[in-house]
């Protein structure tokens, strides 16, 4: 089974209680937390080990969120994780963030956008592209700006499953293509 599918039913799930109980910021630290725990090589290997004790690996996760101070731990999160520790759902994690996020930003009524640039953006470009993505998308625009410099200048902009290319290299490949097509 595809882990979209496997994770859809979790993610939503932790939305709904989320939202009913306002703590949306509560659950993407916490999911982005077991994300990168369950991530960490060592944790990997006892996460895919099937002999390896559940009742251990939960009351590690718990005391791994216990530990940490911007963690709102509590008996919701220590239910999740028996939940998903006792339906061998860790491996999704990645995908409930994704999905989770996705929910988050219909209900807060913005969209994430990736841009890829070949250098840093100064705030004036930061701020002139989010109030033009606001403007085009008509919603509030979270920018995450990364910095690739194999694209020479320009932009590679990611919205959801839409990508828009406006890096040199992408230039210099469209070229390419049409003058060997």
């Amino acid at each position: 089974m595809e882990l979209a599918t496997l994770a859809r039913p979790y993610a939503a799930a932790v939305f709904e209680l989320a939202a009913e109980t306002d703590a949306l910021l509560q659950w993407v630290n916490v999911l982005s937390f077991l994300d990168v725990v369950v991530a960490e090589p060592e944790m990997a290997k006892l996460v895919k080990n099937p002999s390896f004790d559940k009742a251990a690996l939960r009351t590690i996760l718990s005391e791994l969120c216990k530990e940490q101070s911007e963690l709102s731990f509590d008996e919701q999160v220590e239910n999740f994780i028996k939940l998903l520790v006792g339906n061998g759902r860790l491996a999704v994690l990645p995908e409930m963030v994704k999905q989770f996020e996705k929910l988050k930003a219909i209900h807060e009524n913005y969209i994430r956008v990736e841009v890829v640039s070949a250098y840093p953006l100064e705030s004036l470009q930061k701020k002139e592209l989010t109030d033009a993505l606001e403007q085009r998308f008509g919603k509030k625009v979270e920018l995450e700006v990364t910095i690739n410099q194999a694209l020479m200048g320009g932009w590679l902009i990611r919205v959801g499953d839409e990508v828009v290319d406006l890096s040199v290299l992408g230039r210099y490949q469209q070229l390419a293509t049409h003058l060997h097509g």
